[in-house]
């Protein structure tokens, strides 16, 4: 028997401490946005036009360009990352990629030659040679506190460094610069060891004020050459691809990060009973679900939770296949299913954990065998609420919440609103073998 199978607490256990509870039917409601991605035969062009915005001439001829790709499902990034490859190569120069995320991968080279794998980036998809590798060079410290500074020592005895990765909000902390080409500097660069550091560091110097400093000490000590940022809508399509030179790594990131505030997925309400999530992982967020879509950051150090949403519980019912058992952030949820917790992989995780100095965020919240029992016992704990008046909504995870299940509540809430539509009424919730009956993919 797996372990997490003696987690497990049966449905009937827990329908026996609820009480009997008549489940609320759900409806399907949908978002309208006004979107403008960039169609998929202009992504190579934009990828490319990329690359060309960039200065190479203090490059060598034949000089051998890194390109740094991280570890989240970025949409497109095989054709993006391949088109990146090919416009280095067309200018005369020796492409190869090196992985560029932190510690992800259980830390390991094999590990995260296997995670962009994942991604379809492999030499023979991208037409280069992938150098995975944990080791690191320390390439300064900074002035004020002596922090080591480390970098990929693949990446540190290239010609050039070209990072390729998406703008968006963190799930950690707020500031001029989040997600995007200062942080997989300073933190996917700096692979297990760097960012080890950064995480230990941030304690008590804020990733704020840290990622900026150490992201310039970089600029100034390797030879970057600028980067090529993405910022996806609210579909999870590429809305801008865009080559950025060393010095606009601060100043047109924080642009960035700002048109990626406006665009990203939300949640449509600012206040739910209940929160069902059909997936976390790390490739949807760092947290496993966007700290900024559930109005939670219970394991940041001193830094503020978003002001919405306000959310009494939230159940999760898996891990995505992508996240190869890195359930790091479950402890957002209030509840799991037993899916996640015969599915954890145990030292991946852990090893995530540690090295973001947040192993709280791993803690297992309790288990539950069944749908059924994790919505019974949700609704049974959000105090006097009526079952047939809770505000629940469920989605695919934080990153796809185009289309969602809601009560009727919202679903009558959603009838008043011309960002909503309603595609189904409120029906009963079908059941098999006391887990969801139905899919998103089957609706």
């Amino acid at each position: 028997m797996h372990a997490g199978e003696h987690l497990t607490v049966p449905e009937e256990t827990v329908i026996n401490a609820c009480g009997e509870c008549e489940l609320p039917p759900l409806g399907i409601i949908e978002q309208r946005w006004e979107t403008d991605p960039i169609g998929e035969s202009h992504i190579e062009t934009n990828a490319c036009d990329a690359v060309e915005a960039l200065d190479f001439s203090a490059v060598p001829s034949h000089g051998e360009v890194a390109i740094g790709v991280g570890s989240r499902g970025i949409a497109n990034i095989a054709q993006i990352v391949r088109s990146v490859v090919e416009a280095v190569a067309d200018r005369g120069f020796d492409p190869f990629i090196f992985p560029a995320m932190g510690s992800h991968g259980g830390a390991t080279a094999e590990g995260q030659k296997e995670m962009l794998a994942s991604f379809d980036i492999t030499p023979d998809r991208v037409g280069c040679q992938i150098r995975s590798d944990m080791a690191v060079e320390q390439v300064g410290e900074t002035p004020d506190r002596g922090v080591p500074v480390v970098a990929d020592r693949n990446a540190v005895a290239a010609d050039a460094i070209l990072p390729v990765n998406r703008v968006k909000p963190h799930t950690d902390y707020d500031g001029n610069v989040e997600s995007g080409l200062s942080k997989m500097l300073v933190i996917g660069m700096g692979k297990q060891r760097g960012a080890k550091i950064a995480h230990e560091w941030a304690m008590e110097w804020s990733f704020r004020n840290m990622i900026p400093e150490i992201a310039n000490l970089l600029l100034e000590s390797l030879p970057v050459v600028g980067g090529v940022a993405i910022v996806e809508n609210q579909h999870d399509d590429t809305a801008i691809v865009e080559g950025v030179p060393p010095s606009g790594f601060l100043g047109r990131e924080a642009e960035l990060l700002e048109t990626a505030y406006d665009i990203m997925p939300t949640l449509p309400f600012r206040q739910l009973d209940v929160l069902i999530l059909d997936a976390q992982g790390k490739d949807i967020s760092g947290q496993g679900m966007d700290t900024n879509v559930i109005g939670r950051r219970p394991f940041a150090i001193n830094e503020p939770e978003p002001e919405h949403p306000s959310i009494k519980r939230i159940y999760t019912r898996s891990l995505s296949e992508t996240t190869h058992g890195n359930a790091m952030g479950v402890g957002s949820a209030d509840f799991v299913h037993r899916n996640i917790a015969t599915d954890i992989a145990a030292e991946t995780t852990l090893i995530n954990a540690i090295t973001a100095s947040t192993t709280r965020g791993v803690r297992l919240p309790p288990v539950v065998e069944t749908d059924r029992a994790g919505l019974t016992v949700a609704l049974s704990t959000i105090g006097t609420v009526d079952p047939a008046r809770a505000r629940i909504i469920r989605a695919p995870d934080t990153m796809h919440l185009r289309r969602l299940y809601a009560s009727p509540p919202l679903v009558n809430e959603a009838r008043t609103r011309t960002d909503l539509s309603v595609v189904r009424e409120p029906e009963p919730i079908s059941f098999d073998g006391g887990n969801f009956a139905h899919s998103f993919a089957e609706d």
